[in-house]
């Protein structure tokens, strides 16, 4: 009798269940538009979310209809198979976009560019009131624009749209040659935002060093050629400098000569500044992205600055750069770098994980904190022996802040900035090795190291691909993450815990690392 019972009970649930609607994953909500993928290649996740397994992927080009969204993710159906993929690698293709060949107006001065379409994401440049730009798209309330070399977005609420070619820098693959001199002409002047930055005879770190200027300092400015500027140094001098390390502007400029007090730069946007030194105090105000703070005191490892109402707070120096650390690493009597040599080059290694946050942790239990670590010193001895300054983000089993990570290498004045990652997925059966990048300048050196590893490991390439990570987002140098191989596929976890393995992949970053500063020399 109490068999039947139960029988019955299931039997009376599923009849109720039967009769309500279904709510899998079939169910068919209205189209929201349809997304073009930007990436290289993009996975699609059982979930909004990388912590979801790999479904299938898209590569670039490939179109797919928005069913819904998810924070900064997107569900999609493609081929009558639905899927989630991350928002900030596509651009939308539906009739929101706006015509090709108008123009954005900035409608205020300092108008944020940032990295993706979010009031959280990197500030890219900044634009003035009645400055231009190329219009690409428009995705809800953003706009997204090229100008002047960067292609980001801007909040359509500070700009105005005009028909017409924007007077800024076309992007690199839809500009003439006759259009790109155009742009650069539109730029006058050159603002040093570091202490101390070297002006060279070329656009070449291996460059003769013709002197050096100060922060505060602005220049007129001659031309441009890729990342450097030929600034104006005297009636019949001029020089090149990296422009990472300073601001470009439309503005009119004489050369101006200035000791510049010390200050801090903030570096991301709603940076906390606080009543006392310490996380744990309260939050007197917060600063973004470019604000230059005076600094009147310092305790431990934090600054206590003076603010524009007159009161003092504290910031963190590891969210920020300071004109006490040379803007770029000094180099005198250094010898002319040659293909082969790392002579007069600064490279970030910056080990993933540490202490307390310890990484993925393996099917067989291994910790990707130690493997980094491991891997990063291995790197650094080949680096050193090519003639490099290396700078290490951690040396033990200590956790270092990440925005501390990246503040480290502005400091520094590093050339590159490579972050050294082993991955993980529900998947055990994904397998490879990756090198994300976030911004455009970034990608070069991401598909040099790839190359590299590539050439020396036997695993699956997984390529180089667009990757959302802080220390790429929020760093204006060349930075690469690479993930060296999945911890949670137990046959690849067993490879990637041996020495011969560790040995390779450094001898494999190493050598893109050269190929790239033999590229630089070329040019």
């Amino acid at each position: 009798m109490k068999r039947k019972g139960s029988i019955a009970l299931i039997l009376f649930f599923l009849f109720i269940a039967g009769s309500l609607p279904l709510l899998d994953k079939d169910h068919v909500q209205a189209d929201t538009g349809t997304v073009e993928i930007s990436g290289t290649t993009i996975n699609i996740r059982s979930g909004p979310g990388l912590s979801y397994s790999v479904t299938g992927d898209l590569e670039q080009g490939q179109a797919a209809s928005v069913i819904s969204k998810q924070g900064d993710w997107l569900e999609i159906r493609v081929d009558n198979q639905e899927g989630w993929i991350a928002s900030w690698l596509t651009t939308a293709t539906d009739a929101d976009q706006t015509a090709s060949g108008q123009t954005a107006v900035s409608s205020v001065n300092g108008l944020n560019v940032r990295a993706q379409a979010d009031l959280s994401a990197a500030v890219l440049t900044k634009m003035n009131a009645g400055e231009e730009a190329e219009v690409i798209s428009t995705t809800g309330e953003w706009i997204e624009i090229s100008f002047r070399n960067t292609r980001g977005f801007v909040s359509k609420q500070y700009i105005s749209l005009a028909e017409g070619t924007a007077d800024s820098e076309q992007s690199a693959d839809k500009t003439e040659p006759s259009q790109k001199k155009d742009a650069i002409s539109k730029v006058s002047s050159f603002e040093v935002a570091v202490s101390a930055l070297n002006v060279r005879s070329k656009p070449d770190l291996s460059s003769k060093i013709q002197q050096k200027v100060n922060q505060g300092q602005v220049f007129p400015v001659v031309s441009m050629t890729g990342n450097w500027v030929e600034i104006k140094l005297a009636e019949d001098k001029n020089g090149w400098v990296y422009a990472f390390h300073g601001q470009l502007s439309d503005q009119t400029a004489e050369t101006v000569e200035s000791d510049a007090k010390e200050s801090v730069t903030i570096l991301t946007d709603g940076t906390n500044l606080r009543t006392e030194a310490s996380t744990a105090s309260e939050v007197a105000s917060r600063a973004d992205a470019g604000d230059k703070l005076a600094v009147t005191g310092k305790q431990n490892e934090w600054y206590q600055v003076s603010l524009p109402d007159g009161q003092t707070a504290f910031v963190a120096e590891w969210v920020v750069s300071s004109n006490d650390a040379a803007g770029e690493k000094e180099q005198t009597d250094l010898p002319e770098r040659k293909k082969g040599t790392l002579n007069g080059i600064t490279i970030v290694l910056d080990p993933g994980h540490g202490g307390n946050d310890g990484g993925t942790v393996g099917a067989r239990k291994t910790k990707e904190k130690d493997l980094t670590l491991k891997t990063a010193e291995i790197l650094s001895h080949h680096l050193k022996a090519a003639g490099a300054e290396v700078v290490t983000t951690r040396q033990s089993d200590t956790y270092v802040d990440l925005r501390k990570r990246v503040s480290e290498s502005q400091q520094a004045g590093a050339d590159a900035f490579i972050s050294i990652h082993y991955d993980a997925t529900d998947d055990s059966s994904v397998s490879g090795f990756t090198s994300y990048y976030q911004h455009d300048f970034q990608k070069e050196l991401a598909e040099y190291l790839n190359s590299g590893l590539g050439g020396k490991l036997s695993l699956r390439d997984r390529g180089v691909q667009h990757g959302n990570y802080l220390v790429l987002r929020e760093n204006q140098l060349p930075a690469v993450l690479v993930e060296l191989g999945f911890l949670s596929n137990f046959n690849e976890e067993r490879v990637l815990t041996t020495n011969q393995f560790r040995e390779q992949a450094a001898l494999g970053l190493y050598t893109g690392i050269i190929n790239y500063f033999d590229a630089q020399l070329a040019q």
